[in-house]
């Protein structure tokens, strides 16, 4: 029977191995709070060093079970659980506050412990990584009969014409998403997205003047949304502040254009002698 093993690892925090039918407990006193100095039965308590006064004694604990590992939070402080995934920004991030569960992913995941770590009277993230090894896929479901699902709204009708203006202004509006740089993204200017298209194409249209970037991102727009929840109508009636950012992020979520695209693109732009 496949076993599933996690290691824990830190800065200052000797590595741990944990496997199926076990758990472990860490925190800034994590002995004192369960009673159990060390390892006992199957639980491993791990002190964090430089711990900040505000992390909670348990912070939180980590169940290996037969099948899966799960990250179950007790602290009061926040922490935020990242890990590497098929996904528009390329990786997905949690937030994570008291009594919450998080399922880990095969492989590598990140735990920031947000301001948990004090450094000569300063507080820093304290970070700890989580190697998962041993999950079996989920065996995939029978594939439904064609015909009985409709494409979406997008694909459906309306579609964006592919290495159109459009889908260009689409795919520069995106950027920051499919290329994993969304921590903070803001929304590429009209500048940035005639530069972008003119590096990939070596040619932008009509798009140096900025009401026709404006004119694209509004079908751009009315595509990802439709008519009904477009935001650049939501703005106009003051519940949207920023329109262009809500187009970006669907564009990517919805895979209007995609990271692959992006790196075609670049590839081409490559080729071609662009820099």
């Amino acid at each position: 029977m496949p076993v599933v093993r996690v290691v824990v690892r830190g800065k200052d925090v000797h590595p741990v191995s944990i496997e199926t039918g076990e758990r472990v407990v860490f925190g800034r006193e994590p002995h004192a709070a369960t009673g159990r100095p060390g390892t006992t039965r199957g639980l491993v308590a791990i002190r964090l060093p430089s711990c900040a006064p505000h992390v909670s004694a348990v912070l939180a604990e980590v169940v290996v079970g037969a099948e899966m590992a799960q990250l179950r939070w007790h602290g009061t402080n926040e922490g935020r659980l990242s890990s590497l995934l098929h996904a528009p920004g390329g990786a997905r991030r949690v937030t994570l506050v008291r009594d919450m569960n998080a399922m880990l992913d095969e492989g590598k995941n990140e735990l920031l412990v947000l301001s948990g770590r004090r450094v000569s009277g300063l507080f820093a993230d304290l970070e700890l990584t989580f190697v998962v090894s041993g999950i079996e896929p989920v065996a995939a479901l029978p594939t439904a009969p064609q015909g009985l699902t409709e494409p979406k709204p997008h694909v459906k009708q309306n579609k964006l014409v592919a290495r159109g203006k459009e889908w260009f202004v689409a795919l520069a509006l995106a950027e920051p998403w499919l290329a994993g740089q969304d921590d903070f993204p803001f929304p590429p200017t009209n500048r940035r997205i005639y530069e972008r298209i003119l590096h990939w194409r070596g040619d932008a249209w009509n798009l140096a003047k900025s009401q026709r970037v404006d004119d694209a991102i509004r079908v751009v727009s009315r595509i990802a949304f439709g008519e009904l929840e477009d935001p650049y109508t939501e703005a106009r009636a003051g519940r949207i502040q920023n329109p262009r950012y809500a187009v970006g992020k669907r564009v990517a979520e919805y895979r209007i254009v995609t990271a692959t695209d992006l790196d075609q693109v670049e590839h081409e732009a490559r080729a071609r002698g662009g820099t």
